[in-house]
């Protein structure tokens, strides 16, 4: 068994705060889930009930059910508690289904490589 440190004590204390709380959790691949802290360790794999993926193209989004979720400490970037008396989104933002989120994601990454394959193709002018 190996010592911990105290980095690893209030790496504990302080998710230990967040048990049975419904948490944000960025993720280094840019996702966003939603879900009840229910079980972590020392290394921050977290185990996430009534997860969901929270997808979001400009005013569109879809909460994508997950269920049961564990996650790898290190593909966290950021965990936070969500205010439950707030609203989660501003009001200007529309729910839409995910079939629907899916084709908004693909028409965004179609734009995005359509931008940079014209900045390639105008990249002989110098303009600078």
């Amino acid at each position: 068994m190996s010592w911990s440190g105290p980095e690893d004590v209030l790496l504990s204390t302080s998710l230990a705060s967040y048990l049975d709380k419904k948490l944000l959790v960025l993720l280094r691949d840019g996702r966003k889930l939603l879900g009840i802290l229910r079980s972590f360790d020392q290394f921050a794999n977290v185990v996430l009930e009534g997860a969901c993926d929270r997808v979001i193209v400009g005013d569109l989004y879809c909460d994508i059910p997950l269920g049961l979720y564990v996650i790898r400490g290190e593909n966290v970037v950021l965990i936070g508690e969500l205010d439950l008396e707030r609203e989660e989104l501003p009001a200007h933002m529309i729910c839409v289904s995910a079939a629907e989120i899916r084709r908004a994601q693909k028409a965004e990454r179609d734009a995005t490589d359509l931008k940079g394959s014209m900045r390639k193709r105008m990249e002989f002018l110098d303009l600078d």
